[in-house]
C-alpha cells in the first residue's frame, strides 16, 4: 500500500507513467534488499540450480517428498552465504501469548558436520554455595514453563554469551551444536556433537569452566548447583551413551548391526546384556549421579526418580518379549503419518515413540540416556559406571557361549531373569515407584547411602574382575564424595548463620513484624549441629548427620526464613529476591547517563500531555 500510494505522488508530480514509477520507486536503493533472506523466486531459484533443480518445483508442495534433500541443499548453500551458521527449529508453543517472549519456540543448531576421518551480589548463599538456602517463591515461576525453547533475545546478555561460548568452544574443537532457553526462567542449556567417551568427558569439564569464565565478562553468574532456586527446576546432564566396535559399528543400533554381523540375534542378545547390567548393577548406577546437589532433583518433577529402571518403548519392548518367547522377528519401530491438513506441507511420517523423559535410563534409538545426571558432576564416574557393568555382562555371556551355551538361550535366560528392571510408564507416579520398589528394582533415596554402595561386596568384586578400581580406589573415591558432601553442608550451613545474623534477623527486627524469636533460635540450632558433625570421625557418619542437617533442619529454618520475607517490607528486606535472581530481564531498572535523561524527558512529557 505504501509503494503504491508513492508511485501515484511519483507520477502526478513528475509526469511519469505509474507503471514506471513504481518500477523506480522500488527500485530505490533504500529497497533493494526487500525478501532478499527470503528463500523463494529467483533467489532460491538461482541456488536451487546448482543443485540440478529449479525455483518450480517448490510450486509443488510434494518437493517434501521427492526433492527434500535438494531443498536442504540449497536452502543451506543459501544460509551460508547469508551469514548464518545455526539454523533453529521453530514452532508456536500454544501456552506463549501474553507471557513467552516473542511467542515462539526455538532451539538453534549450530550447521556443522565432521568427516569422520580427520547479580547476585546481594544473596551470599548463591555465591559461596552456588544455591539459595533461603527464598519465597516469586509470584511467578514456571506454571506456564512459557520460558522453555523461548528465543535468545538481544535484550539481556545472555544470547551474546551464549555465542561466545559456543566460539570458545569451537576454537579449541568442541562443537556446542544446539543451544535454547530451558524450563526454568534464566535457564539455557548447550548441547555438544557427540564423540568418543573419553574425549566427550574432557570436553564437558572445560565448558563448564568456559562457561563460568565467559558469563562474568557478560556481567552474568553461572550457576553449575543442580538445585540453585527452590520451587523451579534444576539443572542436570543427559549423558547419552552407546558402544560401536573400532570400525563404526553401533551395537545399540539394531539394522546396523544386523547387517555388519549377518546375525539378526545380535541386537537381542546385546540387548539382554545390558538390561541384565542395569537390574543388577543398578546401585551403582545410583551411586555414579550422587552429588549434594542432586538430592534435590531425583524424583522431582524434573529428574527421575532415585530408582534405576530402563525406558525400552512399547515397540522395543515388544520386540524382545517375542524374542524371548521364541520368535525370530525384525524390530520395525512403528511410524505415524502427520497430516497437518494444508496443501503447503503434504502428510509425512515421524517415529510414533519419543523416549520416556520420566525414566532414569530410555533407549533412544542407537543409545541409552542417562537422564539423571547432575549438572555440576564430573561425567567420569558416570561413564566407568556403565561401561564396566556392561563389559562384565559382555564378558559372562562370551564365557557361556564359549563353553558351549546357545547365545539365544543366554540371552533369553537373562531376559526372563532381569525383565523386571524394564518400566515404560511414568516413573514420577508414586504408585508406580512403589511398585517398582515392591518389584525389587534398585531404590536408593539418600545419596549418602548410595555413595556407601561404592564398597559393597558386590561392587568391589566386580570393578577388581574387570581390573578398572582396586578396593583401596573404590575405598577412597567413597570418603572423597562422603568427605565433599559434608563440606558442601557445612558451607551452606555456615552461610545460613551469616545470612541470619547479617540480613534476615536485623531486617525483622527494624521492621518490627515477623517470627523473630523463631529466627533467634535457629542460630544456636544450626551451631549446635555443626558441632555434632565436627565430634564425628567416621566420614560416612559425618555426612548421614550432615544430611540431616541440610535435608530436615536448614529445611524447616528456611519456611522460618521466607515466611519473614514474605511479611517484611521490601525497603528493609537487604537480600535479593526470587523475583529480582530470576526475572532480571523485566525485573530491573535500567540505569546509565542516556536512560536517565530519557526517564526524565519521558516523566515530562506524560506529565505535560
Amino acid at each position: 500500500m505504501f509503494l503504491r500510494n508513492a508511485a501515484h505522488q511519483l507520477s502526478r508530480t513528475s509526469n511519469i507513467p505509474y507503471a514506471v514509477a513504481r518500477r523506480a520507486f522500488a527500485a530505490l536503493p533504500q529497497f533493494e534488499d526487500y525478501g532478499k533472506n527470503v528463500f523463494t523466486g529467483k533467489v532460491a531459484d538461482e541456488y536451487l540450480k546448482k543443485h540440478g533443480a529449479s525455483g518450480a518445483i517448490l510450486k509443488d508442495p510434494t518437493w517434501v517428498a521427492t526433492h527434500s534433500d535438494v531443498v536442504a541443499n540449497a536452502v543451506f548453500d543459501w544460509a551460508l552465504d547469508n551469514g548464518a551458521n545455526v539454523y533453529c527449529h521453530w514452532f508456536q508453543p500454544m501456552g506463549a501469548s501474553g507471557v513467552r517472549h516473542g511467542q515462539t519456540g526455538q532451539v538453534h543448531n549450530m550447521m556443522l558436520q565432521f568427516n569422520k576421518d580427520n547479580e547476585y551480589y546481594r544473596r551470599p548463599d548463591l555465591q559461596m554455595t552456588g544455591r539459595t538456602v533461603i527464598g519465597k517463591d516469586a509470584p511467578r515461576g514456571q506454571e506456564l514453563c512459557d520460558h522453555y525453547m523461548a528465543p535468545l533475545s538481544t535484550s539481556t546478555a545472555a544470547l551474546a554469551c551464549m555465542q561466545e561460548i559456543q566460539d570458545e568452544c569451537w576454537r579449541i574443537g568442541i562443537p556446542l551444536k544446539t543451544r535454547h532457553r530451558e524450563v526454568a526462567p534464566n535457564q539455557f542449556e548447550f548441547a555438544p556433537l557427540y564423540g568418543t567417551n573419553t574425549t566427550q568427558i574432557d570436553q564437558n569439564l572445560m565448558v563448564m569452566q568456559i562457561i563460568e569464565e565467559v558469563a562474568v565478562k557478560h556481567g552474568l553468574a553461572a550457576l553449575m548447583q543442580e538445585k540453585p532456586f527452590n520451587g523451579i527446576n534444576g539443572s542436570g546432564k543427559h549423558n547419552n551413551w552407546s558402544i560401536a566396535t573400532r570400525d563404526g559399528v553401533n551395537l545399540l543400533d539394531p539394522d546396523s548391526l544386523t547387517k555388519a554381523s549377518g546375525n539378526s540375534a545380535a541386537f537381542p542378545i546385546v540387548m539382554a546384556a545390558i538390561i541384565s547390567a542395569v537390574d543388577q548393577h543398578g546401585d551403582l548406577m545410583r551411586a555414579a549421579i550422587s552429588s549434594p546437589g542432586n538430592d534435590f532433583r531425583l524424583g522431582a518433577c524434573e529428574a527421575p526418580p532415585a530408582i534405576v529402571s530402563a525406558y525400552l518403548g512399547d515397540d522395543m519392548t515388544k520386540y524382545l518379549e517375542a524374542f524371548k518367547n521364541g520368535s525370530d522377528v525384525k524390530y520395525e519401530p512403528a511410524k505415524k503419518t502427520l497430516d497437518l491438513g494444508t496443501r503447503e506441507v503434504v502428510p509425512f511420517e515421524v517415529p510414533a515413540e519419543d523416549r520416556n523423559r520420566t525414566s532414569p535410563f530410555p533407549y533412544g534409538g542407537s543409545r541409552f540416556e542417562f537422564r539423571a545426571v547432575g549438572s555440576s558432576q564430573n561425567v567420569s564416574l558416570v561413564n566407568t559406571v556403565l561401561n564396566t557393568i556392561t563389559a562384565e555382562k559382555f564378558a559372562e555371556f562370551a564365557d557361556k557361549i564359549e563353553a558351549g551355551a546357545d547365545p539365544k538361550q543366554i540371552a533369553i535366560d537373562a531376559l526372563n531373569k532381569h525383565w523386571k528392571v524394564i518400566f515404560n510408564g511414568n516413573n514420577y507416579d508414586l504408585d508406580n515407584q512403589q511398585m517398582l520398589t515392591d518389584r525389587g528394582v534398585w531404590r536408593i533415596d539418600s545419596g549418602v547411602e548410595a555413595v556407601k554402595q561404592l564398597t559393597s561386596d558386590k561392587n568391589v568384586a566386580l570393578f577388581e574382575k574387570m581390573s578398572v578400581l582396586t578396593k583401596p580406589e573404590l575405598e577412597s573415591r567413597r570418603d572423597i564424595l562422603h568427605s565433599h558432601y559434608t563440606g558442601t553442608v557445612e558451607m551452606e550451613a555456615l552461610t545460613l548463620i551469616d545470612m541470619l545474623n547479617h540480613h534476615i534477623i536485623p531486617a525483622i527486627k527494624k521492621a518490627g513484624v515477623g517470627p523473630l524469636k523463631e529466627l533467634q533460635d535457629a542460630v544456636p540450632k544450626l551451631k549446635a549441629e555443626l558441632a555434632k558433625i565436627h565430634a564425628v570421625e567416621d566420614g560416612y557418619e559425618k555426612a548421614k548427620l550432615a544430611r540431616v542437617l541440610r535435608l530436615e533442619t536448614m529445611v524447616d529454618i528456611r519456611d522460618v526464613c521466607d515466611d519473614a520475607e514474605e511479611v517484611c517490607p521490601a525497603e528493609y528486606w537487604t537480600l535479593a529476591t526470587y523475583k529480582e535472581l530470576l526475572f532480571l530481564d523485566s525485573h530491573t531498572h535500567p540505569s546509565g547517563p542516556d536512560y536517565d535523561d530519557f526517564d526524565g524527558k519521558l516523566s515530562s512529557l506524560l506529565r505535560d500531555n
